[in-house]
């Protein structure tokens, strides 16, 4: 018989982990949870996304990713022309080798998961 697994719990995640800037001036994300240390065959990583006015972020998916927009906009588009002005409580699927155009007027803040490693987006 196994040992029970437990969870794991992330108080107030959303308003006080900063995600560290990842490219151009405005864009910031960050895992804050991945399962790759104890399934590496098929992990999963989750954290949040910001995205503050100016350069646009494009982003060509090398794995499959769900996100909620949790607060604040944005414009997403993609390569086949799909545009959807995002606010909080839209979900998005963007599946591996998806190209998808990220930008803002203010702000926007959204929460994903991916299926990939920790740190690998």
């Amino acid at each position: 018989m196994s040992s029970p697994v437990g969870m794991t719990y992330f108080a107030k995640a959303q308003t006080e982990f900063k995600p560290p800037l990842i490219a151009n001036e405005n864009a910031y994300l960050g895992d804050i949870a991945s399962s790759d240390k104890i399934d590496a065959e098929k992990p999963i990583s989750a954290g949040f996304y910001r995205l503050e006015k100016g350069t646009p972020l494009v982003y060509t998916y090398t794995y499959h990713e769900m996100k909620i927009i949790i607060d604040g906009s944005f414009d997403i588009s993609d390569e086949t022309g799909k545009k959807v002005h995002a606010v909080k409580g839209d979900v998005f699927y963007f599946p591996k080798g998806a190209k998808i155009t990220f930008e803002t007027d203010d702000f926007g803040l959204a929460f994903y998961t991916g299926q990939r490693k920790e740190g690998a987006a």
